[in-house]
């Protein structure tokens, strides 16, 4: 039978081809041609409309037995073809496996998360809780809980974020602190709380100011707290902060949610007090602000004034961070340069 000899004849030549092929490249090569719809055993087959209807199926059943030969034996000459050249590039690109390995790079926390982990673990060693909130808020307990009713003069201390009239970006985290206030239970003995994270005002950044930046915020309520139980709290935690010998003192100021308010100072640790640069030659730093908790915040949050009392302040994390470490740019925090955050890397 012609067309059951022609395909026997091309079935030995791509046999042979297959054989001799050397690359994968020429492999695939061979692959089309052959099996392709356009190869001499597709145009072989053209010719079955010619034969009786006896021979069609025996030429088309050994026409597929073909194209299943060629197709194993192309499969099997691939892989001894990516075997041949694996073992020539493991030949060509032998590894000393005596070399020492590279050491991998390691992240580190921020040098503002290092220092917020730092202050969060003075108070906990202290008995506070530490209690996060949405940076989302309520006007109403951003502003109205804080005694800052609607129209406060004081609210422009504060240039707000708004994203309607009555939601806002946080300007501080005291909304945390009168949230936690109204669900505290007094019965289970006193509230002792800190609540860190990010704050955000409208403001131009410059080497002092950001329009985004960090607070931790502390609030203690229970029966006879004074005034000097905060400086108590704030000397140990700016001792262990700046250093021991550090002085700290109280300075009258004003803030709407607390009355009596301070300013809190510490003396200049570059100078000890004598006066430079640093301090501006008056031998002391402004750290945080603080006061007694306002009998209006307290009374708004269900707490009765005459029987409890309690003390507030403020510190923020990226001023603490710039005084520790001498850094006179705010903007060093946020720009990601690796050569400055690497200085801070978390000692082993």
């Amino acid at each position: 039978m012609e067309l059951k000899n022609q395909l026997e004849a091309l079935k030995e030549q791509a046999e042979k081809n297959i054989q001799d092929a050397t690359s994968l490249d020429e492999l695939n090569k061979i692959r089309i041609e052959m099996l392709g719809k356009k190869g001499p055993i597709t145009e072989v087959l053209r010719g079955m409309k010619d034969l009786s209807a006896e021979e069609r199926p025996v030429v088309g059943s050994f026409a597929n037995q073909i194209r299943d030969d060629l197709t194993e034996k192309i499969e099997q000459k691939k892989v001894a073809i990516e075997e041949l050249e694996l073992a020539k590039k493991l030949k060509s690109e032998t590894i000393d496996v005596t070399l020492p390995g590279k050491k991998m790079t390691q992240g580190t926390s921020h040098i503002l998360t290092q220092t917020m982990n730092e202050i969060e673990d003075v108070f906990l060693g202290m008995g506070y809780q530490v209690i996060n909130g949405r940076e989302v808020e309520q006007d109403h307990y951003n502003f109205e809980r804080m005694n800052l009713p609607k129209n406060h003069p004081a609210r422009d201390m504060q240039d707000t974020f708004y994203i309607t009239e009555e939601l806002l970006l946080r300007t501080h985290t005291s909304p945390v602190q009168a949230r936690t206030m109204e669900k505290h239970d007094f019965s289970k003995g006193p509230l002792r709380m800190i609540s860190p994270g990010k704050v955000f005002r409208r403001d131009t950044d410059d080497a002092t100011h950001s329009h985004q930046f960090h607070q931790i915020e502390g609030l203690v309520v229970d029966k006879g707290i004074t005034m000097g139980d905060l400086k108590g709290t704030l000397e140990v935690v700016l001792k262990k902060m700046f250093g021991a010998e550090r002085d700290v003192r109280l300075r009258p100021s004003y803030f709407p949610f607390t009355e009596p308010s301070v300013e809190v100072d510490i003396s200049c640790f570059k100078c000890g007090g004598k006066g430079c640069n640093v301090c501006k030659h008056t031998g002391w730093i402004e750290i945080l602000g603080a006061g007694m908790v306002h009998p209006n915040v307290l009374e708004m949050s269900g707490i009765d004034a005459t029987k409890y009392s309690g003390f507030a302040f403020g510190m923020g994390p990226d001023r603490v961070a710039m005084l520790r470490y001498g850094v006179n740019d705010i903007r060093d925090f946020y720009q990601n340069d690796r050569r400055f955050l690497e200085q801070f890397k978390v000692k082993e």
